[in-house]
């Protein structure tokens, strides 16, 4: 019992820190991803911050295996144990 209580638990973790991971993809990359420039990079004058085009693929990453992760933890308790 006290098992399942704590796979819900980290599946709950997984799920938030993958919401989390999709919002830095969102942030770090796909506002800019019509911006890249031959090298990768993108520059933005206003904040004056420089924006790679690997962090797609870092963040997407993250956040792709924490949702599946958790989510695969949280399905796994609808069973009923035997």
């Amino acid at each position: 019992m006290i098992l399942r209580w704590l796979r819900g638990i980290f599946g709950a973790a997984l799920i938030v820190s993958g919401v989390l991971f999709a919002l830095a993809f969102e942030a770090r990359y796909w506002r800019w991803r019509d911006c890249f420039n031959e090298l990768g990079r993108c520059y933005d004058p206003v904040s004056q911050d420089v924006y790679l085009e690997q962090a797609g693929l870092v963040w997407g990453s993250l956040a792709a295996l924490s949702l599946l992760a958790g989510l695969g933890l949280v399905a796994g308790l609808r069973r009923k144990p035997n």
